[in-house]
């Protein structure tokens, strides 16, 4: 079938039923000039010498969806513009929450401080100095009533950046929800869920990876059973690229602990197109331009082929790898803090372009401290004129056919793919990590590129070259306020004298034992934080059955 004939099926056919269902945007789209815009561009538009063979680039909506997706791009629907935010306190943060919606975020997504994401309460002795700083403290029912206060849940996405407690908080999230007698089957959102890239790069963990793997794929059997909207769990290369690795390992490793998680799932006996189009990806949008686009295209690709070829998948949702993306932090810099506006406009260019669903623009402080809230509305103002003013969004996949474009995507899959093999003889992702192969791999690019910056090798600008004398003592920081930790642990206090203690034991109780069996732990979970468990309780309760995880030292 020539380029011509298939184009006219896919019309047809992929095109037709998208359209059916989800109209576009706009009638028409043009150019500032008036030129029309064409939905999408291929071999003919360019003339014959750029034709490329279908096996590799085919058309957006379909398999090995290179081009995207969805057959309409963002000429639907935009990407959801969801900035990432939590601090200080339940109430601080819902004050924050609703000040980004009224600016016109389209999602939420909350950071938890780090007890919260390893399992302690506010008022645990571990947490001192820690509460409240890098995100919100979350501890009970009762806090996240605070937080998503006059958010309606079934109305907003929301995402929720946990691991090592992600099926505590997920069952916090589903117990607000049935208190307020919100329909479960509405409640959109993402769990990242995705305990194996702390252990590979980030270290928030708190029990040993196998028990940490049976707490996962509960969420999966659970949500695709209750929450059918629910993404529970995003696949995340971007912390493995923070932690200093390349786009090539981080699609690797990402794709190594995907197949591992989808294994586990298969094992308990959970039909594979019964979780897989929920599975959802989380990837980092760093400071190649053009690399960073051909990533995510090849991305969608060797996922389509891994979930089809390699798992027998056969609901097309289940081959589709759809992704949040998050600009770089660590590429901004605490020198001339304006010129990480540029960086992150780029990195938000090349995730659009990338054909992200979801994405976060970090903001121009972030390497001096938490965003004030001008500089989160800044970020935001980033996104929405890529989509409103910029025109890229008004035609699907418009970088297809660069031969520079086309030859990245192919290698960046290829030396993807030979990575991954390593790690599958190995044992697969998990067995890696035990033996430090990913945690190795990324400290000695980390420490490649640390000397690169300081030879000068790898250019910063304002670090390494371009470097000004400069004067950030009245740059405004945002503060988190420091009564936090004390006014924590006196409402934790009253909660634990004012609460059934009796049911609280007896729900405990339950838990201990159904952790030493094989029960699906997900509606205890939500028993115990509805009868006022807190966090801290039930994860000190898991850790008596499953111990808790230190990383050694030498591999």
């Amino acid at each position: 079938m020539d380029y011509a004939d298939a184009f006219q099926a896919w019309q047809a056919g992929t095109l037709k039923k998208t359209l059916d269902r989800f109209p576009e945007r706009k009638p028409a789209f043009r150019t500032l000039s008036g030129l029309p815009v064409e939905r999408l561009y291929g071999p003919t538009d360019a003339g014959p010498e750029s034709a490329r063979a279908l096996k590799g680039l085919g058309f957006p909506g379909a398999f090995p969806f290179t081009r995207g997706v969805q057959p309409t791009g963002y000429r639907g629907r935009l990407w959801t513009m969801r900035q990432y935010a939590g601090f200080s306190s339940a109430q601080a943060s819902n004050e924050r929450y609703r000040y980004l919606l009224e600016q016109g975020t389209t999602g939420l997504s909350v950071a938890f401080d780090l007890p919260t994401q390893i399992g302690y309460d506010s008022s645990d002795a571990i947490a001192a100095g820690e509460v409240g700083k890098v995100g919100v403290p979350i501890s009970c029912l009762a806090d996240m009533e605070v937080l998503f206060d006059a958010i309606p849940l079934d109305k907003i996405s929301v995402s929720m950046t946990i691991n090592s407690s992600a099926a505590v908080l997920l069952a916090f999230y589903v117990a607000l929800a049935k208190r307020r007698g919100t329909d479960l089957t509405k409640l959109r959102g993402t769990l990242q869920n995705d305990i194996l890239k702390e252990y590979i790069a980030r270290g928030t963990f708190r029990f040993p990876p196998r028990p940490s793997m049976r707490l996962i794929v509960d969420t999966f059997e659970y949500c695709s059973q209750h929450l059918p909207r629910w993404n529970p769990i995003s696949i995340s290369g971007y912390h493995i690229r923070e932690a200093g690795s390349t786009a090539v390992q981080e699609l690797a490793f990402t794709f190594a602990n995907a197949q591992e998680y989808v294994r586990a799932a298969v094992a308990r006996g959970l039909p594979i197109d019964a979780f897989a189009g929920r599975l959802s990806f989380f990837f980092n949008a760093h400071n190649d331009f053009f690399e960073e686009v051909a990533k995510f295209r090849a991305a969608r690709r060797m996922w389509a082929r891994i979930m089809r070829d390699g798992f027998g998948a056969e609901d097309p949702r289940s081959w589709r790898m759809r992704f949040h993306t998050q600009t770089a932090g660590s590429t901004l810099t605490q020198q001339q803090p304006d010129v990480n506006v540029v960086r992150v406009t780029l990195q938000a260019l090349a995730s659009v372009l990338g054909g992200t669903q979801s994405l976060h623009t970090n903001s121009r402080d972030e390497a001096l401290s938490l965003p004030t809230a001008e500089a989160a509305r800044l970020a935001l103002r980033t996104q929405q004129v890529i989509a409103y003013e910029s025109g890229v969004a008004d035609t699907v996949d418009p970088l297809a056919g660069s031969y520079y474009l086309e030859s990245l995507t192919d290698r960046l899959e290829l030396e993807a793919l030979k990575l991954l093999g390593k790690i599958e003889d190995l044992g697969g992702a998990l067995a890696g990590i035990e033996q430090g192969f990913q945690q190795q791999a990324i400290h000695a690019e980390a420490y490649a590129t640390q000397r690169a910056l300081e030879t000068g090798e790898l250019v910063q600008v304002g670090v390494n070259r371009f470097v000004e004398d400069e004067d950030l003592s009245n740059f405004e920081l945002f503060r988190p306020d420091p009564d936090v930790e004390a006014t924590r642990r006196g409402f934790l206090a009253d909660l634990r004298a004012s609460r059934d203690a009796e049911a609280v034991s007896a729900c405990r109780a339950r838990l201990l034992e159904a952790a030493q069996g094989s029960e699906n732990l997900v509606p205890l979970l939500i028993e115990a934080v509805e009868c006022g468990t807190t966090l801290g309780e039930i994860c000190t309760t898991l850790s008596e059955v499953f111990g808790e995880y230190a990383e050694a030292e030498n591999y």
